[in-house]
């Protein structure tokens, strides 16, 4: 399947360099994958599309505070982009300066430039740094001197308002440099409202790395290698899932990650077992890819070509999801990870479907 099957244009003038201010009140498309049809309504409308014995999954990890600003010893600025953090000292990152950086050289950080970390070893596309400071541990020092990660291609500084709207309001587990973008449409009266109604909620837990930025640079998509990221599914929610469908409720997975962390339990030995999954996960869904967990998703409008726009497409169908993303352009929806979300059911043919 050619990477060009996924390309579009998205008017620069629909890209959310902002986010809502009131979360549920973001405009909502709703797609029937059997039939293809679309709704237009708002977000907070999703109660109605979700039923009494339903078991709704939510992705609670949090997002560390990633990006740090600092200096060579040289003077010049340089830009750090957490990537794993190792152990109490040392880390992986993303680095950005005008000049490459040199093995054994320091960077430094803080306002009296007090954080002093070390280039231990390049490994592209990663810098390993150490920072000299055994009382601080790496956490700590991104939690006190860094800033929200927000995409890369909201080229603007971090506002107030990011630190609290680019997480999500369930957030629980620090280790993303990402939010998970479908759960920032949730506030508390519409997840109070949820559980009014007898909708079960569950959590799993994925760590979004910086690999969900990165292109798809493989000409034949099948090609690509997707990222490795951490996932934990316990044990209860697996036996929830399962009671939920014997009881003939659906499953309904909030973000692109929340569906990836439950395919690769779903694949494994606990899943059988009924046992705490927890690891690496580099699953990459594309069309062709039978879904065996999930029966309605929530997401965002992603970039063209990249991983998300084609696990959408493995699940409501690639006609389907190319009409939805010219239909959201044509009626002016908001893309990316502060725009609008659409609600869509799994399309039973889309893996059959000739592309």
């Amino acid at each position: 399947m050619n990477l060009s099957n996924f390309s579009f244009e998205i008017p620069k003038s629909l890209i959310a360099f902002y986010p809502s201010l009131i979360r549920s009140q973001c405009r909502l498309m709703i797609i029937d994958g059997c039939t293809g049809k679309i709704n237009h309504k708002y977000f907070l409308n999703i109660i109605n599309e979700i039923n009494s014995g339903d078991l709704i999954i939510f992705n609670n990890t949090e997002v560390i505070p990633a990006r740090l600003y600092g200096c060579k010893e040289s003077g010049g600025k340089v830009e750090v982009l957490l990537e794993k953090i190792l152990n109490n000292n040392n880390i992986l990152a993303y680095l950005k300066s005008s000049n490459p950086v040199k093995i054994n050289s320091n960077l430094f950080f803080g306002i009296y430039h007090e954080i002093k970390g070390s280039i231990i070893s390049y490994n592209k596309p990663f810098y390993e740094i150490k920072f000299n400071n055994n009382k601080i541990s790496s956490l700590h020092i991104f939690n006190k001197y860094g800033y929200i990660p927000l995409p890369p291609y909201i080229k603007r500084k971090n506002l107030r308002l990011d630190e609290t709207l680019y997480q999500t309001v369930y957030k629980k587990n620090l280790g993303s440099i990402a939010a998970p973008t479908a759960g920032l449409h949730f506030d508390i009266p519409l997840l109070q409202e949820l559980f009014k109604k007898g909708v079960n909620i569950g959590f799993i837990t994925l760590h979004v790395g910086s690999g969900t930025f990165q292109p798809v640079k493989t000409i034949q998509i099948e090609q690509h290698v997707m990222h490795s990221e951490w996932v934990s599914v316990s044990s209860d929610l697996i036996n929830k899932i399962k009671i939920c469908k014997n009881n003939g409720g659906r499953i309904i997975a909030v973000g692109t990650t929340t569906l990836r962390a439950l395919e690769s339990a779903y694949h494994s030995t606990s899943w059988n077992n009924i046992e705490n999954y927890s690891t690496n996960t580099n699953i990459f869904i594309y069309p062709g890819y039978k879904h065996n967990v999930v029966d309605a998703l929530i997401t965002n409008f992603h970039f063209p070509e990249s991983t998300l726009i084609m696990l959408v497409s493995s699940f409501l169908g690639y006609r389907n999801t190319i009409n939805a993303y010219r239909e959201a352009v044509e009626k002016k929806y908001r893309f990316f990870s502060y725009g609008d979300a659409m609600y869509i059911t799994y399309n039973k043919l889309a893996p059959y479907e000739k592309i």
